[in-house]
């Protein structure tokens, strides 16, 4: 049997991003996608105006424009003024892991887990030097908790999104909360229960001291203010308009450049925001995109799942397909495949709320299974933090096989 060369490409691609170098030689992350987007490029396995096409813009923007107002955040003071009003009275790193699993798990499901990933980095940085915490236990406890905690939501993520409008359903929040809220809290929970399990010597008693933080750029936290009001409220319209013809038209990249436009149109720090953007992470993307969509076109997977003598609408099935492909061809596409797959079957509600948690959930198995743990891992490299491959997988993967549990049980 002849592997297609994408296929191959990708492989490299996830062994490269595990190991981070070959030899003396380190590889970023961001470095090894884009390498095997640009084989694909020049093997002729994806044309030039097909890779372009490939591209999602409406992520890309999205990110954009969060990327902006998460830089104003931290460069103005403002994401760490806000950070001690929430965690000043936590006195434990019990507490301190608990509030933060719960606090942006649950801010997830609403603003969506890549959002929350952008502003949450630089935030849990700075708790872990200022309490003497590992930084990869805070590091994970973010990317577990907002993974976890966009399961419940149709607007969570944006293969949960695909999956309430093009299944047509009546009442989508009441749908995901009514499936998915209690398992879901249960998920958060056991975050924190494997966190704890897994950094045994980090849950020390000595009792935090947060020292009182102050915005040292007034100017530009009012722009921040401003500018995170404009997306709360853009979001809350959104929430309103889901299951309606205008929601397509309402896109969440047109939301995240309305944030970031009154920091770039008015504020005197433009240049110095988007000259310390995170540049790496946005090319990785494109060249995420670029690599799937070769892998995309070998059809393999496709047939694969055609040619299954296996139940596809099963809830087993819809739970090993949708976090075992997910690491493969990213969950978006995995439900774009599957969704009209299990509509041809038949397959009910509760199938449906299966392929949005399994897809999901896929997230916290591996780094590559969410665009959320990418940012999380860029920006605390960028930021002087490291947090491997191995360390995710090694907490992710039992956490991922007992959130699984937890909601192949409710559904």
């Amino acid at each position: 049997m002849n592997v297609p060369l994408p296929i191959v490409v990708l492989l490299v691609v996830f062994v490269l991003i595990a190991l981070r170098g070959v030899g003396r030689f380190r590889i970023a992350i961001w470095q090894a996608m884009v390498g095997g987007a640009l084989i694909v490029l020049l093997s002729g396995d994806i044309a030039p105006a097909d890779a372009l096409a490939a591209i999602d813009w409406d992520v890309m923007l999205f990110l954009f424009g969060m990327f902006v107002v998460g830089q104003a955040a931290v460069a103005s003071g403002e994401l760490y003024r806000l950070a001690y009003e929430v965690f000043s009275r936590t006195r434990s790193i019990d507490g301190l892991v608990l509030i933060l699993v719960f606090a942006t798990g649950l801010a997830s499901a609403l603003l969506m887990n890549d959002t929350l990933a952008i502003v949450g980095t630089p935030l849990v940085l700075r708790l872990a030097r200022e309490h003497n915490i590992d930084a990869r236990v805070l590091l994970l406890a973010l990317a577990f908790a907002v993974t976890t905690g966009s399961v419940m939501s149709p607007i969570g993520n944006p293969q949960n999104l695909l999956i309430a409008l093009q299944a047509d359903l009546a009442n989508p929040f009441l749908t995901f909360l009514r499936h998915l809220g209690l398992p879901t809290l249960i998920g958060l929970l056991s975050t924190y229960g494997v966190l704890r399990l897994f950094f045994r010597r980090e849950f020390h008693v000595t009792p935090l001291v947060h020292a009182p933080v102050t915005v040292h750029d007034a100017a530009l936290a009012r722009w921040v203010r401003l500018s995170v009001l404009l997306i709360v409220i853009l979001i809350v319209v959104r929430m309103g308009l889901v299951g309606s013809a205008l929601v397509a038209d309402f896109r969440l990249s047109y939301i995240a450049l309305a944030g970031a436009l009154p920091l770039l149109l008015f504020s005197p720090r433009r240049g110095e925001l988007l000259r310390r953007l995170d540049w790496t992470t946005l090319v990785f993307f494109a060249g995420l995109f670029v690599l799937m969509a070769a892998v995309w076109r070998t059809g393999l997977f496709q047939s694969v799942l055609a040619r299954g003598a296996f139940d596809i609408a099963a809830p087993a099935t819809v739970f090993a397909v949708g976090a075992g492909l997910s690491q493969l061809i990213s969950n978006v596409p995995l439900v774009a495949l599957y969704l009209p797959l299990l509509q041809h079957a038949g397959a009910d509600t509760a199938s449906l709320m299966a392929l949005a948690a399994a897809s999901t959930l896929a997230g916290n198995l591996l780094i590559l299974g969410a665009a959320s743990n990418v940012i999380i891992v860029q920006s605390a490299e960028r930021h002087g933090s490291h947090l491997s491959f191995f360390a995710f997988a090694r907490v992710g993967i039992p956490l991922t096989l007992v959130q699984l549990g937890v909601y192949w049980i409710f559904l």
